[in-house]
């Protein structure tokens, strides 16, 4: 796929491919955004993440194997690194993971049954930036 200039580079840990594919058509549509991979379990999430750089990761809390906590765990390890926004995006919308998900570094956290274009517009927002 390749690459807009400037474009803001978008990564998605989501272990659902209907869910991927959607989201990722999406926020592609908007212009000046390049989903730039995915990953559906937290191993293949931090080995990518630690590979190659993005601006944004749209972030699952339930994977196929492990969980999006460990991932956001991981992005956000090194406060010298590099620091993506990161938007979790869960059907597990519990007040304690809303917590858990900001204490850990999320700068969003949004419910995949009612939050859909949420992700979009904040996404769309940053690519205008």
């Amino acid at each position: 796929m390749p690459r807009t200039l400037n474009a803001l580079r978008v990564f998605l840990v989501e272990d659902s491919a209907l869910i991927r594919e959607r989201l990722g058509e999406d926020i592609a549509s908007a212009g000046r955004i390049d989903v730039v991979g995915y990953a559906e379990t937290e191993a293949e999430a931090v080995a990518a993440l630690h590979e190659r750089q993005c601006d944004v990761i749209i972030l699952d809390l339930d994977l196929r194997q492990g969980n999006g906590f460990e991932v956001l765990k991981s992005v956000r390890a090194d406060p010298a690194g590099p620091r993506p926004l990161v938007i979790v995006f869960t059907n597990y919308v519990y007040p304690h993971y809303r917590s858990q998900s900001v204490r850990l570094g999320a700068d969003y956290f949004f419910d995949k049954a009612r939050d859909f274009d949420r992700v979009r517009e904040v996404i769309e927002d940053l690519a205008r930036a």
